[in-house]
């Protein structure tokens, strides 16, 4: 069988795959925060039962070797694509059962499940399919379209949904119709990965291409350098995020009484699908073409900066409590272009802490560590954020961030690793 060169076609199967990803992500750990608070449920059974929606992506080094061992990346990702189709078409069903909260829960972890097994064999072919220069010039464009998609999930079909709760005067109706369109959609994306992602892997992959054994994967990991401190800072890089990003919308969407900034569903969806998703495109590509030219070293503690920093604009919505709307699409405006281009940083250091044999499930643990940081703090968020109320809670936030500073000044890597300049290894 033939394969296709590395970096073929790049710029047309990067966009489509990454926001194929992004898609699946957006709707299990963020809508589906808003579905349940459009639909009466409360802020501690939210941040509890959708926080363990992140538990896929943090087991998902358990099952990572499986992708390397067993058919092409390919197979892997068209298949798992086609689940998560099925498994929102269900939660669309099944939204107006008398037991719809568990139900749909259930369809929802079937597409986290899914969703991470498609990570997992996502981020192999990305590495496999493109040389290590490609790969940080590209990581901008692999942000950006993976934002994009988490932009048109918190975004546009949160639009969508707003205007049909005006429209049918029924959230159950609005939100069903939502998920059935979402199922359409990753359809469509799935056709289109098909048709745009060149064939990289043979069907039957050489010995020298296989990991070494399903358990010296990870023996392999857990034995490179310095992994104690590059854990860490994968667990704390995004700490005050992982509680922030619970909360953010039930703040939006709460009433005045509560603290909230009585938003409708129609308004928070309408902020991040117009300005916010040009913002976060911007700091994306920004991000990967800087660390493309200089190096990681020299945009580590900038990008981690802009992805923190702005946390503190949503405590000072949340003291004012003000519901001028530029304020909170400044607010906006600022996160999302600071998580963009923050974001570029941690990807690229992630793909330097699976360098080596077994890339493709390295990757996998490390991007489940990366979970795991998102999955415990955000359990806890919704009863932190009951316990201080709003202002206190977004205070906390901020201050969430600080460790990630601390283990900073202890991590090593390669001050050019990313550079444009540096030859491929491949």
């Amino acid at each position: 069988m033939n394969v296709a060169p590395k970096d073929k076609n790049a710029w047309l199967w990067i966009p489509f795959l990454y926001f194929t990803q992004g898609i699946p992500y957006i709707l299990v750990v963020t809508v589906s925060v808003i579905i349940y608070k459009r639909l009466g449920i409360g802020n501690a059974e939210i941040g509890l039962y959708t926080s363990w929606l992140y538990l896929p992506w943090v087991i998902k080094p358990l099952w990572s070797p499986l992708v390397d061992l067993n058919g092409t990346k390919r197979k892997w990702f068209l298949g798992m694509q086609l689940l998560i189709s099925f498994a929102f078409l269900g939660i669309g069903l099944f939204l107006a059962s008398n037991s719809f909260f568990i139900i749909t829960l259930a369809f929802f972890w079937m597409a986290a499940f899914a969703s991470a097994t498609n990570d997992i064999a996502s981020d192999g072919y990305y590495m496999i399919g493109l040389t290590q220069k490609k790969q940080s010039f590209f990581i901008g464009l692999r942000s950006t379209f993976y934002r994009l998609a988490m932009v048109t999930g918190q975004g546009l079909l949160v639009i969508f949904a707003g205007f049909l709760e005006n429209q049918y005067g029924d959230n159950t109706k609005a939100w069903s119709v939502t998920m059935i369109t979402a199922s359409v959609l990753m359809i469509g994306l799935t056709v289109a990965n098909f048709l745009s992602a060149p064939k990289f892997e043979a069907s039957t992959p050489t010995s020298s291409e296989k990991p070494a054994g399903f358990f010296q994967v990870f023996a392999i990991f857990f034995k490179k350098h310095q992994i104690g401190v590059a854990l860490l800072f994968i667990l704390t890089y995004r700490l005050g995020e992982s509680q922030l990003v619970k909360m953010a919308s039930p703040f939006l969407l709460d009433e005045l009484e509560v603290g909230g900034l009585a938003y409708s569903t129609e308004a928070v969806g309408t902020i991040y699908g117009t300005v916010g998703v040009i913002m976060l495109s911007l700091g994306g590509i920004l991000g990967g073409i800087l660390i493309s030219r200089d190096g990681l070293k020299k945009w580590m503690l900038p990008m981690l900066l802009s992805l923190n920093l702005p946390n503190a604009l949503y405590a000072i919505l949340a003291i004012s409590q003000t519901t001028s709307i530029y304020a909170v699409v400044g607010t906006v405006v600022l996160e999302q272009f600071g998580y963009g281009f923050g974001f570029a940083a941690f990807l690229m250091y992630l793909i330097y802490v699976a360098e080596g044999a077994s890339k493709t499930s390295h990757y996998a643990i490390a991007t489940g560590f990366m979970a795991l940081g998102m999955m415990l703090p955000g359990m806890l968020s919704g009863y932190i954020q009951e316990w201080l109320g709003y202002d206190g809670f977004f205070i906390w936030v901020v201050v969430a961030a600080l460790p990630a500073f601390l283990v900073l000044r202890y991590l090593k890597y390669p001050a050019d690793y990313g550079k444009k300049t540096v030859e491929s290894n491949e």
